[in-house]
């Protein structure tokens, strides 16, 4: 009796010591996000996410990148991150091992292996909000970013073709950076080249959200001719492997004349009714003549 007495105990002993060694597989799991070596503002929210510069350099850099950090994980745990609207590498870009910008993917699992640390980091190419979900030690967080508008490397200029003299015809130009992101408060030149006078204004892109990144202008047509719209900007400098800046662009406009046109049309319509009233006359004429030499052979025979 006793025995069994005393195996109960080394029993109840070797359980309650397993009961105490055994950690808290979340209560120690922490999360740090930082932008170049400071902590991020915002992150944990869509409406204020960590604002990061786009990789408009092509180098994914400390400066351009959210690295988020997970520590207190015990030994061989797995992380998983899955990102929407934003991009994930496993390193930032160093002289050996570029990172550029169509590096990296939309998730990424990492294990710790011996160690109890997981890091990454989060860079975007859009200034639409985007999320990491992180998942570790079971319990899943989603982080946001938003990028920012990189230099200004393009311009459009919009236009109609035609338009009537004297009319006011509204032209529009637009600015992007190398991700092809709206860019506001932009500097984009306009000459407006009408019969030998040549106008310049400078328009800046507007920052509104209906509006974002273009401005218009209003243009009157002379009375014929053409006029002439060129639309140029200092633009950013070329960078290998992101698109070719584009730093002017040009629209011509060809003025109408609607009198003139009006009455081009109208001498067609009545040389058309003139042609119709002949062709209808020779028609009747032919009916006619084909009615009477019926008539006449009908008569013909009744008398037979």
């Amino acid at each position: 009796m006793k025995s069994f007495k005393n195996i109960s105990l080394v029993i109840a002993a070797a359980l309650t010591g397993a009961m105490l060694v055994t950690p808290s597989a979340s209560a120690a799991v922490s999360t740090a996000l930082t932008v170049n070596g400071s902590a991020a503002t915002g992150g944990t929210t869509s409406t204020v996410p960590v604002e990061l510069p786009v990789p408009a350099d092509n180098s994914i850099d400390a400066a351009d990148a959210l690295k988020i950090a997970v520590s207190g994980l015990d030994t061989g745990t797995v992380v998983s991150v899955v990102a929407t609207g934003a991009t994930i590498v496993p390193a930032l870009a160093t002289s050996a091992a570029p990172v550029t910008a169509s590096s990296g993917s939309g998730s990424l699992s990492i294990n710790t292996g011996t160690g109890t640390t997981a890091e990454f980091y989060v860079y975007t190419k859009t200034t639409a909000v985007g999320s990491v979900a992180v998942t570790a030690a079971g319990n899943t967080t989603v982080y946001y970013v938003k990028g920012t508008a990189g230099a200004l490397n393009s311009i459009t200029l919009t236009s109609v073709s035609t338009g009537a003299a004297g009319t006011v015809q509204t032209i529009k130009v637009a600015g992007y950076d190398v991700f092809g992101n709206a860019k506001s408060g932009a500097t984009i030149n306009t000459l407006v080249s009408n019969n030998g006078v040549a106008t310049s204004t400078a328009l800046t892109t507007d920052s509104a959200t209906a509006t974002l990144g273009t401005k218009t202008q209003d243009i009157t047509l002379p009375a014929s001719g053409t006029v002439t719209v060129t639309a140029y900007a200092t633009v950013a400098s070329a960078v290998t492997g992101l698109a070719t800046p584009v730093g002017s662009a040009v629209a011509v406009i060809t003025v109408r004349d609607l009198a003139t046109e009006l009455a081009v049309a109208n001498a067609q319509i009545a040389t058309l009714q003139s042609q119709l009233a002949a062709e209808k006359a020779a028609h009747d004429a032919t009916k006619a003549s084909a009615t009477s030499a019926a008539t006449a052979a009908a008569t013909a025979k009744a008398v037979s």
